[in-house]
C-alpha cells in the first residue's frame, strides 16, 4: 500500500479560473433523455474554453492571481508543476512554458504529469515530496484540464459532463507543520475505461483518425474523441473511494467526526452520493460544484474548495479530506489541516 506521512508543508492558498462562456445542458438538441441526464449527474451547465484557450492559459490567471494575493516574491518561488491531460503541445512539456509566462526564476524547478480526475492529491504528494526538506521553501501547484475539447458534441455520453478549469494551489515549507498524509493506488488494468485511442505513439494520428463513427442512437465520435465507459467508471469510482478513504483513516487513526469537509472529485451526483452514503458522511461535509461546473477532471477538487466553502477556509482552521479517482485507472486520497487560507474570488477568463 502506498501510504506516506509529508510534514513540514503547508498549504497557504488556491485560486481557480474559468472561461468566462457558459453552455447550459438544457439547450442542447437532439438529446431527448436531457433532463434524465442531469438529474442523474446533478450537472446544469459547464463552463467551456474557446478554442484559442489553453488549460494553461486559465492556471496562468490563477497563479497570478494567487501570487499577488499572497503577496509572495517571485523570485523566492523555487518549484513549479503542472497536472493536467490537455497540455499546450506533446512536447515540450508546457510547465517550463508557465515559469517562464510567470516570470519566475530559471532556478525554479518544473515538471508536468499528465493524470486527469486523481491529479490533485498525486500532484500534492509530488510537490510535497519535494519540499519536505526545507531546501524548497515555495512553490507552486498547477491543476486543470479542458475536457471539453476531446468531447464529441454529439456525444451524448461525455459531452454534457465535462467542463473547463484551471487552478493553483500555493504551497510552503514550515518547519513542524503537520503537513499532508496520503494513500496512493493505481490500476491499470482498467485503462480503457476512459480513453482516447489515437493521437499519441500506442496508436498514432492517421488516416482514419478523423472518421466520425456512430456508436449508438446519440453517440458519434472519432478516435480523436474521448471514450467513456459509464459502467465500468461507476463501478469503479463507488468501489474505490470509500476504499481508499477508509484505508486512509484507518492507517493514520483518524476520527472521521473531526473531518470538516470532505472534498470528492466531482465525477457525477449520484456516484457521489453513493460514495457519501457508504462512508457515512453528511451532506453538509460534502460540498459539490457539479450543477455550475460539471466534471473539471483534475481540477475538480480544487474548484469545489474554492467556488463552495472560501468563506470558511479563509479563517480559522479546517481539518480536511480530498479524494480524487477515475482515468488511469487511478486514485488518491489526502488529509491534510488549512489555516486562514488565501483564497482568491473565483476568476472568470475572457
Amino acid at each position: 500500500m502506498a501510504f506516506l506521512h509529508i510534514k513540514n508543508v503547508a498549504l497557504k492558498g488556491i485560486a481557480a479560473c474559468v472561461p468566462s462562456n457558459i453552455e447550459e445542458n438544457r439547450a442542447i438538441t437532439g438529446n431527448p433523455d436531457i433532463e434524465k441526464l442531469i438529474k442523474a449527474t446533478g450537472i446544469e451547465r459547464r463552463h467551456v474554453a474557446s478554442t484559442q484557450t489553453c488549460t494553461s492559459d486559465l492556471c496562468f490567471k490563477a497563479a497570478e492571481k494567487l501570487i499577488d494575493e499572497l503577496n509572495w516574491d517571485r523570485n523566492e518561488i523555487e518549484g513549479l508543476i503542472f497536472i493536467s491531460q490537455t497540455p499546450d503541445y506533446i512536447l515540450p512539456a508546457t510547465s517550463p512554458i508557465l515559469q517562464q509566462r510567470l516570470n519566475l526564476p530559471k532556478e525554479c524547478f518544473t515538471l508536468d504529469i499528465s493524470l486527469g480526475c486523481s491529479g490533485y492529491i498525486h500532484g500534492l504528494s509530488t510537490l510535497a515530496a519535494y519540499m519536505q526538506s526545507g531546501s524548497i521553501k515555495k512553490a507552486l501547484l498547477l491543476v486543470g484540464d479542458t475536457s471539453s475539447k476531446v468531447c464529441s458534441v454529439d456525444d451524448k455520453s461525455t459531452y454534457p459532463l465535462f467542463g473547463d478549469a484551471g487552478t493553483a494551489t500555493a504551497l510552503e515549507y514550515c518547519e513542524n507543520d503537520e503537513g499532508f498524509q496520503f494513500h496512493l493506488g493505481s490500476d491499470g488494468s482498467g485503462h480503457n475505461a476512459i480513453i482516447i485511442q489515437d493521437g499519441a505513439y500506442r496508436s498514432p494520428y492517421n488516416g482514419n483518425s478523423l472518421d466520425v463513427k456512430a456508436v449508438e442512437d446519440g453517440i458519434s465520435r472519432n478516435n480523436l474523441h474521448l471514450t467513456l465507459d459509464g459502467m465500468d467508471v461507476f463501478s469503479f469510482g463507488i468501489s474505490k473511494a470509500p476504499e481508499t478513504v477508509n484505508l486512509l483513516l484507518q492507517k493514520f487513526e483518524i476520527d472521521k467526526n473531526n473531518i470538516d469537509y470532505f472534498y470528492f472529485h466531482q465525477a457525477n451526483m449520484m456516484m457521489n452520493d453513493r460514495i457519501r452514503k457508504k462512508l457515512g458522511l453528511p451532506v453538509e461535509k460534502v460540498p459539490t460544484s457539479l450543477k455550475d461546473f460539471g466534471n473539471t477532471s483534475s481540477a475538480s477538487i480544487p474548484l469545489t474548495m474554492v467556488t463552495e466553502t472560501a468563506a470558511n477556509l479563509r479563517k480559522g482552521k479546517n481539518e480536511i479530506i480530498a479524494c480524487g479517482f477515475g482515468v488511469g485507472l487511478s486514485w488518491g486520497t489526502a488529509r491534510f489541516y488549512t489555516k486562514d487560507l488565501t483564497i482568491p474570488d473565483l476568476i472568470y477568463y475572457e
